[in-house]
């Protein structure tokens, strides 16, 4: 098994139903925050990292994923030599010096199984997890998975993004509990999926990044699906954690739940005023 962090896996098969009917036929991970895909955002990040090779495990009507990360030759051709051109500067860089795959997960059965889905582009190594609509900013730090990607060298067990949340929400995450090693690190003791602010070990919630070890995969089969039939990557994770094989850690940043309007809205403001500061 390979030591180092090379592969990313993004998840982007689901429906996207807080924003219809915007993601009727618009993937949620294509929509813009200013004018930039949510999707590119995690990509970029992933390559702040280290990460060359994006695993994007896609769905029906998920086309304009693919159609994003490939040349378009017509546009390109209208904009050549025009102070547009610039535009696509960062999309170019991409798709000249990534490896981007996909494959397809018919059935939506939960984050879990997603990941699974996406075990024949990975294979037998470590890799990092990003959930486009979770987004992070740094303003004077090192991205949220480049932080992780150092601590993955350290520790070389699978790694979980924490942030405090109100405890009236803590049955919207995974929440953890643990052992600090750190102030920002935790050994996990405890996971549990969505719990009631009653039955919360903690107010310590996952957010979209992940670094895994690719022993998941044979965890994640054995998984009994959950409420609605879904397969809960929490279960799993819980499984390495029993054997002290999970770390969790507060990263040092900004992230906002682009899957909700209100998480949306308050991202595009935020970037917004970053652009005119």
């Amino acid at each position: 098994m390979k030591t180092s962090v090379k592969k990313c896996l993004f998840p982007a098969a689901g429906y996207g139903t807080r924003f219809l009917p915007a993601t009727k036929a618009i993937p949620k991970e294509m929509l813009p925050i200013l004018t930039k895909p949510l999707l590119q955002y995690g990509v970029e990040e992933a390559r702040s990292a280290g990460i060359d090779t994006m695993a994007i495990v896609t769905g029906r009507g998920k086309r304009a994923i693919e159609d994003h990360f490939d040349r378009s030759y017509e546009l390109e051709h209208q904009i050549d030599g025009t102070s547009k051109e610039a535009l696509m500067f960062e999309i170019r860089d991409i798709v000249k010096n990534c490896t981007i795959s996909y494959t397809r997960q018919v059935e939506m059965k939960g984050l879990g199984h997603a990941i699974l889905t996406g075990e024949t582009l990975i294979g037998d190594e470590p890799f990092a997890v990003i959930l486009a609509d979770d987004l992070c900013d740094n303003a004077e730090n090192e991205p949220v998975l480049s932080q992780m990607v150092k601590l993955y060298a350290q520790y070389q067990c699978s790694i979980v993004a924490v942030e405090e949340v109100p405890t009236k929400d803590t049955n919207k995450y995974g929440i953890v509990a643990g052992e600090f090693i750190t102030p920002d690190i935790m050994r996990v003791q405890n996971m549990v999926e969505k719990p009631e602010p009653q039955d919360a070990p903690s107010n310590l919630a996952i957010i979209g990044r992940y670094i895994l070890t690719p022993d998941i995969f044979d965890i994640i089969r054995d998984v009994k699906p959950g409420k609605g039939g879904e397969i809960q990557i929490t279960d799993a994770l819980l499984e390495q954690a029993k054997q002290g094989r999970v770390i969790a850690y507060k990263f040092k940043g900004k992230r906002f739940d682009c899957g909700s309007v209100d998480g949306f809205v308050e991202a595009t403001n935020y970037f917004y005023a970053k652009s005119n500061a």
